[in-house]
């Protein structure tokens, strides 16, 4: 039976957004919501960045590179390039929906 997908309404820095996922992936994108929000908000809380889209962008920039920085001992090259996707994809669709805001 094909995997069929949901919608998600996650909050990230406040926000509300709707993402739609494959129903096996729900955890492990709600884990990710998770992570970026915590990430997003340390940036936010250190006071050097301001504005979300720039706070979205450095959290994007500090995960990537502390995922390539785990030399061997995370996931591999090919998890890497996956996850990096998947935060490209939900920044993406963070940017729009805030765009359609105004």
């Amino acid at each position: 039976m094909p995997n069929r997908n949901v919608s998600l309404d996650v909050t990230i820095m406040g926000r509300e957004f709707r993402i739609a996922c494959p129903e096996n992936e729900r955890d492990g994108l709600l884990r990710a919501v998770g992570f970026l929000d915590r990430k997003m908000r340390e940036i936010r809380d250190a006071g050097k960045v301001i504005g979300v889209e720039r706070i979205a962008i450095m959290a994007a920039l500090n995960i990537a590179h502390e995922l390539l920085e785990q030399n061997g001992h995370g996931p591999s090259r090919s998890e890497i390039d996956v996850r990096l996707a998947d935060i490209e994809n939900l920044l993406d669709r963070t940017l729009t929906q805030q765009d359609n805001l105004f």
